[in-house]
């Protein structure tokens, strides 16, 4: 067995069938919080051992699939359905990403398995959904986020549509699927059965447009780019400075007066033009530069030591290597050490969620393909005639 990453789910069994991001970052959640997780993936004469994210060994391989136990198992081979079976009938979990129709054609979907283990809960991730007339199509983070609106309301006015620096779709939905997942043993615990979780980046996508999606279904508002501004409150954005640039964020009308005292700019409370919200939000530009003149008076540590005094939201705008150098990330200790063999170090992203009797860590790097294939089927049962007969057959 692994180190355990914390106690909170160390009683739930885990059957990882997913691939690519949305799908693993689901499993990332219940693996980082002790959940006993068995990845499971095709033998290595079936595999070229690198995914759509890169090497086994690359960052993106490393900074998904930690906390995890691995074995292989060839599930277009009846013996690897058969043997798929008997560790299904004492997991807790199962979570896939396939294409809809792949795990009906498996014959592994949730009402083929839900005989053989009624308490259990089967968590799928699409990209359109499990029904539906887009059903079949392959969904990728990009073309959520362009059929979701993100890509409408990104970037600036005029300049075209723009995606967003992450796979917000792919990452969100596979939080939301672990949310799903937990909220469904929850209730588990006082039906005694299990049930389906389905979600989708295209639903993921869509729930994340929170406000800008209320503004149409209530308002029938089309939000539209903004670039660095609010759509709603001004000012807000990024704003130049003597050597650089700073995140403003100003909303309602005390935070405008307190920015404007502090920027020595009460000339800008005169204006009719900017005494309210709407008015400033008409002349969004004329104020932004005439803000600016004001700013390129000092630096941009200057500023946000001030404006901070000041009460008045801002900060940094940092590339990746920054941020990490920041005190407060540090201290917050988000950067992760991950031990592997020979006591080498490497660093990942950790939980941004604490708690404070079963906290989670990074127990154990990603598994190498099929690392704990005997280990694991020995606990579900197999004997070593069995195990030799699977790898004979090359079905482990």
């Amino acid at each position: 067995m692994l180190p355990q990453s914390s106690k909170a789910l160390a009683r739930i069994t885990v059957l990882d069938l997913t691939q690519v991001r949305s799908g693993p970052t689901a499993v990332r959640q219940l693996a980082d919080w002790g959940a006993n997780v068995i990845k499971i993936e095709p033998p290595a004469h079936l595999t070229s051992g690198e995914g759509p994210g890169g090497p086994r060994e690359g960052p993106d391989f490393q900074n998904l699939h930690r906390n995890k136990r691995g074995i292989t198992l060839n599930l277009k081979e009846p013996e690897g359905i058969e043997a798929f079976k008997r560790l299904v009938q004492k997991a807790d979990v199962i979570v896939e990403n396939f294409r809809p129709d792949v795990k009906t054609r498996l014959k592994i979907d949730y009402e083929t398995l839900k005989p053989i283990n009624p308490r259990l809960i089967y968590a799928s991730i699409s990209g359109f959904g499990q029904t539906g007339p887009y059903r079949e199509r392959p969904g990728f983070d990009q073309i959520a986020q362009g059929m979701g609106g993100l890509m409408s309301i990104t970037g600036k006015p005029g300049e075209g549509p723009m995606r967003v620096g992450i796979p917000v779709a792919d990452l969100t939905a596979g939080i939301f699927c672990a949310f799903g997942i937990l909220v469904a043993l929850f209730e588990r615990e006082q039906s005694g059965e299990g049930q389906q979780v389905e979600t989708s980046l295209l639903q993921a996508q869509i729930f994340m447009l929170d406000f800008q999606a209320a503004r149409w279904l209530m308002k029938r508002e089309v939000p539209a780019q903004a670039g660095n501004n609010h759509p709603t409150s001004i000012p807000t954005g990024v704003f130049k400075t003597a050597d650089g640039y700073i995140n403003i964020a100003t909303t309602g009308q005390k935070m405008w007066t307190r920015l404007c005292e502090a920027i020595s700019a009460k000339t800008l409370l005169q204006q009719s033009d900017y005494e309210t919200s709407a008015g400033r939000s008409k002349h969004r530009d004329r104020l932004n530069a005439e803000i600016d003149g004001f700013l390129a008076k000092k630096t941009s540590n200057e500023w946000i030591e001030t404006l901070n005094k000041a009460g008045v939201p801002c900060g940094p705008i940092y590339s990746i290597d920054a941020m990490f150098a920041d005190p407060q990330v540090q201290h917050l200790g988000i950067a992760t050490d991950v031990v592997k063999e020979a006591g080498k170090t490497f660093q990942v992203v950790g939980q941004p969620v604490s708690l404070s009797r079963t906290p989670s860590k990074i127990a154990a790097p990603p598994p190498e393909l099929g690392q704990h294939t005997e280990e694991v089927l020995r606990e579900f049962g197999f004997s070593a005639q069995e195990i030799a007969a699977l790898r004979q057959s090359k079905v482990i």
